[in-house]
């Protein structure tokens, strides 16, 4: 048997005494021993046996331990001590006879269960042994998780507390009322399972699908790890769907598998509009807890991302590890200016939800950065480096790298209550700056949105600035200077131009990006520029458009994008972009993107529905299309903020 250390009561190690040892002066040693030293030795016997009692005794765990401190061993045999002296002095005989009587009935107990246990423990192990050694290690495993189980409810979450659900208006139906769009709406939701049962079969539990491969796929945004990307930015669309098996089958395997104490590195900016944003808006039209609790736990894990030098945080963060960088392509190690500007409407959420300040804290020290630096021109360039809080290259876009910016400004106005105006005031300015230096019209008469690179404006539109018709008109109404009607009219040329760039190719689906110079208007011209890759932002701007203005072409150009998507993209296991939307053959990239089901078929379900369907009065959605509702908070202030009226 191994002796187990000594180990200390109470933080404190227990001395002993030496055998032959003494306490007393030398020049006492030829004394006769006293009363006081035979007590002493007495006392020290005791000890030892105790300490053999308590450490070299069988433990069965079946059984009551001694779990009793040296204190409750050692004072009630010293007083009792003590007193059978007292009494011995006194004369008072029969009381010790009493006492010692029944001091050895209480040994002979003592002795009869530790006897007891100790034939247990002897059987228990015999029984051991006839194991064989695959049933000892499932009994170890069964243990091992066991103790797993008991330090997660220990550890676990604590408790949210209860705050009062925003008012949540037309969460379902949306039944259009005539035959015709409740067909194409019906084909939309068809369309829809489709995707999602071919990514049930295929790809379950991986982020996205390879359709024709049918097999899982992932990409570097994600890291290595499989958190089914699909399945959570997928969840509030099966809701409004009316799906509600498949939307149960999400949940479950949420609940059962979404795991982010992964050693993984993602991307922040993707995590939060697919992960958080999706589960913010599962919850709030379900009003399922595990999704809310799901959204706090990733949150706690994108914390370390904004531990640089200036607040902007990192583009990437290791889940595990809370170590963050950046792009290895972006300017000079520059934070990028859509993804540090799409945090500030899941983290309000998040603040709501948790009473936690921090993360309403980060997006608004975020945003006092960006009012104290100079502008060239008005304009934000798409590149900031968080350690020095200097501008990287002088590229401004109103397309990738810049474009979420500009909508989260508007949208947290909107989603406060229009009560947040610093960001009503700051989106008004960037607009002005965007539309002098920006915005220009084609010589065939086409508004589009340029690029600014280094002082000079690339004639150049990407299909993802496309949205920005939608924010034009989402942003009308509040427009300074009575601008409503103007903001709605630019809207509408913006949602003109990206049909053009549909309308002028082959199959009907627009290019990545296309021009708008040497007598080329709305066309792509180089080939890694003719590919569409399920994106939904020209749909988007339809949807806006049709809610603002209720003009059919709207609804008309949607359906053409459906049928489209539909001939061109449909395959077997579910749905694929392709290479060259100029082309009669198009070859497949074998890749059904987790927004295809969160955004394209989200936006095409509610272009063919009422607007009591998420009405924009009670709903704001994040740029991946979850809608949030509207914290009409009144006189209560989120923690940490100060009060705006």
């Amino acid at each position: 048997m191994t002796t187990p250390a000594l180990l200390p009561l109470s933080g404190r190690r227990i001395p002993t005494l030496s055998p032959g040892a003494s306490s007393f002066p030398h020049h006492r040693a030829t004394l006769r021993l006293s009363e006081k030293f035979i007590l002493l030795l007495i006392l020290s016997a005791f000890i030892t046996l105790c300490f053999g009692a308590f450490f070299f005794l069988p433990d069965n765990s079946k059984h009551k331990r001694f779990d009793f401190g040296l204190e409750d061993v050692l004072i009630p045999h010293i007083e009792s001590e003590k007193e059978a002296r007292h009494s011995s002095r006194q004369g008072i005989h029969g009381v010790g006879a009493h006492d010692e009587h029944r001091h050895r009935e209480e040994e002979e107990s003592l002795r009869d269960k530790i006897r007891a246990d100790h034939e247990r423990a002897l059987q228990e192990a015999k029984e051991k042994l006839r194991k064989s050694k695959e049933e000892l290690k499932a009994e170890i495993q069964t243990e091992k998780t066991k103790v797993v189980e008991d330090l997660k409810k220990k550890d676990g979450p604590k408790p949210l507390p209860p705050v009062p659900m925003p008012k949540l208006v037309g969460v379902k139906d949306g039944d259009p009322g005539d035959p015709d769009t409740k067909e194409k709406r019906d084909k939309i939701r068809e369309m829809m399972k489709h995707a999602w049962d071919s990514y049930r079969q295929y790809g379950w539990g991986h982020n996205e699908l390879k359709p024709i491969a049918k097999k899982g796929h992932s990409t570097n945004i994600f890291g290595n790890s499989q958190m089914g990307a699909t399945i959570v930015d997928a969840l509030d669309t099966l809701y409004i769907m009316g799906l509600h098996d498949e939307f149960k089958d999400g949940q479950e395997w949420i609940k059962q598998n979404l795991d982010f104490s992964v050693n993984a590195e993602v991307s922040v900016f993707e995590v939060n509009i697919r992960f958080i944003g999706g589960l913010l808006a599962a919850y709030y039209l379900s009003g399922q807890e595990v999704f809310k609790v799901k959204a706090v736990q990733l949150a706690e894990k994108l914390l370390p991302a904004f531990n640089t030098p200036t607040g902007i945080p990192w583009a990437m963060v290791n889940l595990k590890s809370g170590v963050g960088r950046n792009w290895g392509w972006a300017s000079a190690g520059s934070s990028i200016l859509a993804e540090f500007g799409t945090l500030h409407m899941e983290f309000v959420h998040l603040t709501y939800l948790t009473g936690n300040p921090a993360y309403y804290q980060k997006v608004m020290h975020i945003r006092k950065l960006l009012a104290k630096m100079d502008r060239p021109n008005g304009l934000y360039p798409n590149y900031l480096n968080p350690r020095t809080g200097r501008w990287g290259q002088h590229h401004t876009s109103v397309g990738g790298l810049g474009d979420s910016f500009y909508e989260y400004l508007l949208k947290a106005w909107l989603m406060s209550d229009k009560t947040d105006t610093e960001a009503r005031k700051t989106y008004d300015d960037a607009i002005e700056a965007i539309e002098r230096h920006l915005i220009r019209k084609s010589n065939g008469g086409l508004t589009f949105i340029g690029e600014w690179k280094n002082g000079h404006l690339e004639r150049k539109m990407g299909h993802l600035t496309c949205f920005a018709g939608g924010m034009f008109a989402l942003g009308a109404d509040g427009s300074p200077d009575d601008k409503a009607g103007h903001y709605l009219q630019l809207g509408a040329e913006i949602a003109h131009t990206c049909h053009e760039s549909y309308d002028r190719t082959v199959l009907k689906l627009g290019p990545e990006a296309f021009k708008f110079d040497s007598g080329l208007e709305a066309v792509a011209v180089r080939q890694n520029e003719k590919y569409y890759i399920l994106r939904p932002e020209v749909i988007e701007t339809y949807w806006y458009m049709w809610r603002f203005t209720h003009d059919p072409k709207y609804r008309q150009w949607g359906w053409e994008a459906a049928q489209a998507i539909d001939k061109y993209c449909r395959v077997s296991g579910g749905f694929s972009g392709v290479k060259d939307v100029y082309s009669s053959n198009p070859t497949y990239d074998d890749v059904q993107q987790s927004f295809f089901l969160a955004e394209t078929l989200k936006y095409l379900y509610l272009l063919f529905s009422s607007d009591e369907l998420l009405p924009l009065e009670n709903w704001v959605f994040n740029t991946e299309a979850h809608p949030l509702p509207v914290l009409h908070l009144g006189n209560i202030t989120l923690p940490g903020s100060e009060t705006q009226r």
